[in-house]
């Protein structure tokens, strides 16, 4: 049924979560695997590089460019661990793993790899914002889901008052 399937990453626990649904319906369907995390200057975790270049600050044209390079330069690296862990561990459980890191808007960059892939699904974790929230903070599950030409698996995280750990609530929008 499902011979390509493509999981956005991020460092967020959610993300593990969809990771391993992923990776579970790789193994299911013996399909190949391909692991997306982008670089956004406009997310949260990517705001102190963005917000030192805009700050007002006076810094020298040289020392600006190298910090912000060396920011840059970390955030990459941070991500391409996280990449090179989750394909390891795929590849160990006999997945077929590719990885790609990008920098760019997160839902667009998603939409228009799996266009690109020719992805037959597409697994994101989904915050579960509604309302003004989601019209505030932007919803990546949300764009994208709307705008992939492929299934979409979003995996939604909730807390349980009976235990402490979180459990994956999943969905299929096609």
């Amino acid at each position: 049924m499902y011979k390509k399937i493509l999981v956005a990453i991020d460092s967020t626990e959610l993300s593990r979560q969809a990771f391993e649904q992923a990776l579970s319906l790789a193994k299911a369907f013996n399909a190949n695997l391909h692991l997306i995390h982008v670089l956004s200057p406009l997310q949260t975790e990517y705001q102190d590089t963005a917000s030192l270049a805009f700050s007002g600050a006076y810094y020298p044209d040289e020392t600006l460019d190298e910090v912000l390079r060396e920011r840059w330069a970390n955030l990459e690296k941070i991500g391409l661990e996280l990449l090179r862990s989750l394909y390891e561990e795929a590849t160990r459980e006999g997945v077929a793993t590719e990885f790609t890191q990008q920098i760019g808007q997160i839902d667009q960059a998603i939409v228009e790899f799996a266009k690109n892939q020719n992805s037959d699904l597409l697994v994101v974790g989904s915050h579960g914002r509604k309302g003004l929230s989601e019209f505030f903070l932007g919803s990546v599950s949300n764009y994208v889901s709307h705008h992939v030409n492929c299934s979409v698996l979003l995996v939604h995280q909730h807390e349980t008052s009976d235990t402490p750990e979180t459990e994956a609530e999943v969905s299929l929008n096609q």
